[in-house]
């Protein structure tokens, strides 16, 4: 398994690419796939920018991407656009603070078919949060197979203190 910080940009059309393939398949298969490499695309050069990005890339024997998972120390103050609106609205602003800030914020979290089922996803998602005691995710309501996920290795939801959204939010205070 290979680290990236900013240099992730280096592989930046390749991730893309395995990016689109995860999420625009079941049950993400409503999305444009051009729309969504263009979208990934563009938060890629971002996210790379922020303070204690990381990502972690898998491959193949013969070099092609496996899986990979993103993300970076959520900071103060917090963010509300993208979905961030909808975890401060669900969550209330204390659990935020004491939850989430400071936290390591698992971004993306992809799995390409070929790798499914041979445990990469509970390594990725252990090695971004090894070295962390407190961690973070959103999955999508719709998602019951990451949910289910989730759930078996241990994440936890906050209680929710607003209205009910498509976004669940998961920690992993070790």
């Amino acid at each position: 398994m290979q680290t990236y910080g900013r240099d992730v940009l280096e592989i930046a059309d390749e991730l893309t690419t395995a990016y689109v393939e995860v999420f625009t398949s079941p049950p993400f298969e409503h999305r444009d796939p051009e729309q969504t490499r263009i979208a990934f695309r563009k938060r890629l050069d971002g996210d790379a920018e922020r303070d204690g990005f990381q990502a972690w890339i898998e491959r193949t024997d013969d070099g092609r991407i496996a899986g990979f998972v993103t993300g970076w120390t959520t900071p103060a103050p917090f963010r509300t656009d993208r979905s961030y609106g909808s975890v401060l609205d669900r969550l209330g602003a204390e659990q935020v603070e004491e939850l989430l800030i400071g936290a390591f914020e698992v971004d993306e979290l992809g799995v390409l078919e070929h790798a499914r089922g041979t445990g990469l996803a509970r390594r990725l998602l252990e090695t971004a949060t090894r070295e962390r005691s407190r961690a973070w995710l959103l999955a999508w309501n719709q998602n019951h197979d990451a949910i289910a996920f989730y759930r078996h290795l241990g994440w936890q939801e906050p209680a929710v203190r607003g209205p009910e959204h498509d976004i669940l939010v998961f920690v992993n205070a070790s």
